[in-house]
């Protein structure tokens, strides 16, 4: 039988509880390695919104890095990374770079004893990826993976339902987003062979892992359009396959020219459903605020709105902030900590093993010693 929704939903205001779980110290200091879109968009906006402290900026063009200190009052800029590394007021990197230049930055700001917020993916393969979360290990500093979709109203909901067994066991899940994406914003992108799978869907990927844990094995298919001079793949079906009978499904398609274009999270249990849309996907790069509908088969009989606030940009870019810095008060680890994102990663490369051998792929297949 479904849980009580009404210790979920606020019976003053209707609202859900989403609110992330702050560390007790926000003084701790963050230097930003990176002054781009994302930077002045989500990460230093949901930094000031959570009162956290950024003491510094560094960017491979001096001019953008004193363009974003000045916007946001941060008071150092700084040459090169060797500055920043060895400045002794930075407790925490936020590398915000392309997944090639993160692993050496990585690498050396682990070793230097900084604690790491770094960029998903965490590198371009699996071995590299696992080198860096072995460089944080073994420097004894905390690594966290911006995997910011789980602190959004739509994931947030879904996972406390879920964990309620407000939804009975899950049978259903599928994440659907037809979208027009100008690729030619990331030229490091455009420039490779990989697309959707590890720069998109790598979030719903994540998501799905949050909600029911690693499936049994991954089906994917990727393609893009004839009129497409690209070599990555801009439109992908994939399919997990759980243990439990659960079937999860992702279909992303980047190409869509026409006006109807949507995101859209549905998942069905056997007492309970919740269904929404992923709100930054609509009107980006801002978006709007996640919708969410709730039935039940006893105690929401009808649909039921718990009216979510905030958006995944910036709002959701303080949980993987928050969780590191709690991880860091007490001795834990975050939540996206590295070695959880590598199991997010195992999906994404499974996922292109089965496209390049036409099969189904246990993410178990995927390990430092192989190739994706």
């Amino acid at each position: 039988m479904a849980r009580d929704l009404h210790r979920l939903i606020s019976e003053s205001s209707g609202e859900f509880d989403f609110g992330v779980s702050l560390p007790r110290r926000r003084d701790l200091r963050i230097a930003l390695v990176g002054a781009g879109a994302i930077v002045n968009s989500a990460h230093l906006p949901a930094y000031a919104q959570a009162g956290f402290t950024v003491v510094g900026v560094l960017d491979i063009h001096q001019d953008r890095a004193e363009a974003t200190a000045q916007r946001f009052g941060i008071e150092r800029t700084y040459r090169d990374l060797e500055e920043l590394l060895s400045d002794p007021a930075v407790e925490i990197v936020d590398i915000a770079v392309t997944p090639t230049a993160q692993h050496a930055i990585a690498i050396n700001a682990a070793a230097s004893g900084k604690h790491l917020l770094c960029q998903k993916p965490l590198a371009e393969n699996f071995a590299a990826a696992a080198e860096i979360v072995s460089a944080a290990e073994v420097a004894g500093v905390k690594l966290a993976v911006n995997q910011q979709m789980r602190w959004t109203p739509l994931i947030a909901c879904a996972k406390r339902l879920i964990e309620e067994n407000s939804l009975g066991d899950p049978v259903f899940a599928a994440i659907r987003a037809h979208l027009l994406t100008d690729w030619s914003e990331w030229p490091w992108i455009v420039a490779g062979v990989r697309g959707d799978l590890l720069y998109h869907t790598i979030h719903y990927l994540d998501s799905m892992r949050y909600l029911f844990g690693l499936p049994e094995w991954v089906f994917s298919a990727g393609t893009r359009r004839s009129d497409e001079a690209l070599q990555l793949e801009t439109a992908t079906l994939t399919i997990l396959r759980y243990a439990s009978g659960l079937h999860a499904l992702i279909d992303v398609n980047h190409g869509v020219w026409a006006d109807d274009r949507f995101a859209t999270l549905r998942i069905e249990g056997l007492t309970g459903l919740i269904k929404g849309t992923i709100g930054l996907e609509y009107d980006p790069p801002h978006g709007r605020v996640d919708t969410i509908q709730i039935k039940t088969i006893d105690q929401y009989p009808e649909w039921t709105d718990p009216h979510p606030t905030g958006r995944w940009l910036p709002d959701a870019f303080v949980g993987p902030m928050a969780s590191l810095m709690r991880a860091i008060e007490d001795g834990k680890e975050p939540a996206t900590s590295g070695r959880d994102h590598l199991d997010t990663l195992r999906l994404v490369f499974a996922g292109y093993r089965s496209m390049e051998e036409r099969r189904a792929v246990a993410p178990s297949e995927i390990e430092v010693t192989q190739q994706p």
